[in-house]
């Protein structure tokens, strides 16, 4: 009797564990449904760049002007002078991704609440777990890659646009090419994504934690408590350790994922340096580490969060 009934149920139980589908794969439509429905990830980096890209193009009518104050200059100055538009570019479409992953993680999980969306993706074979990593993801991994990708081909067209005006006016871009070398930026870049993205992640976690817990404006509960118990700690002890652990964790990862440069004296003459990574300081940082602690804690208490709160 044993054998025939699990002969009849072993096709059975095959054709079940066939048709549910793995977790990698429901991982990954969460993913994909998350990049659908929400698309600043993507517009928002892409308008940064273009704001870049127009002012970048209007200041090559001045073509002429700046390549003769760039004559003027000694090498190096010319290399930083020819630099900055480039840094610009870096600087403002990272800025943005950090800007559309905090917002990101303070909306998700409550606007699913609130529109009562968390009705219908609860009746779907996802786990809270898979949902959560999913979202974590965004701006972990996916925002990153994307500001990455818009780095990459906003610097393209820029020196390609900064190439045609020096042939404009009857110079040889070889020199250009020469004094921007773009695989240096953007592994710099690269390096500096995958860096800024670790270090946040403990931030973007307590983000994701607001979002399932606060009942109305996780804005403000993720502004106002640290700004109180800032000014708690400075007028009951007169320190500031909480709002100073708290500037270093959000402005830490450039010291600890770079060489720090040795400071200029006023009056001297300062030369280009480039940013020297220094990826063994970064990982047996102590706060890297702990961070990402949190941040793994951080993100089971979403978890447990979002299978309990109810729709507002």
């Amino acid at each position: 009797m044993s054998i025939g009934a699990e002969a009849g149920t072993s096709p059975a139980a095959g054709e079940a564990a066939q048709a549910a589908p793995s977790q990698t794969r429901l991982y990954l439509w969460s993913l994909r449904r998350e990049i659908w429905e929400n698309r600043s990830i993507w517009i928002a980096p892409l308008c940064a760049a273009g704001f870049v890209l127009f002012g970048f193009t209007i200041s090559l009518f001045r073509m002429t002007h700046t390549l003769q104050q760039i004559s003027k200059m000694p090498p190096d100055a010319q290399t930083a002078f020819r630099m900055i538009p480039f840094g610009i570019a870096v600087a403002a479409v990272m800025v943005t991704t950090v800007i559309v992953g905090v917002f990101y993680c303070l909306g998700t999980l409550y606007n699913e609440r609130r529109d009562r969306s968390i009705l219908f993706w609860k009746s779907m074979p996802v786990s809270d777990v898979t949902t959560v990593l999913a979202k974590a993801s965004v701006p972990l991994v996916v925002l990153p890659l994307i500001g990455f990708v818009v780095i990459f081909a906003t610097e393209l067209v820029m020196i390609l646009l900064d190439s045609a005006g020096w042939l404009a006016t009857g110079r040889d871009s070889a020199s250009l090419w020469a004094q921007i070398p773009l695989l240096r930026i953007w592994l710099l870049a690269f390096y500096g994504f995958v860096t800024l993205s670790l270090w946040y992640a403990p931030v973007y976690a307590w983000l994701l934690v607001l979002s399932a817990w606060a009942r109305r404006g996780p804005f403000l509960w993720a502004v106002l408590p640290p700004l109180a118990i800032g000014v708690v700690e400075k007028l009951a002890f007169d320190t500031s350790w909480f709002l100073d652990q708290l500037k270093w964790r959000l402005g830490g990862n450039f010291h600890e994922a770079f060489v720090a440069l040795p400071p200029h004296k006023k009056g001297v003459h300062v030369t280009f340096q480039w940013p020297v990574p220094d990826p063994l300081k970064f990982i047996t940082s102590p706060g890297l580490w702990a961070g990402l602690v949190a941040a793994a804690a951080l993100l089971a208490l979403a978890v447990w969060l979002r299978r309990r709160r109810e729709p507002m």
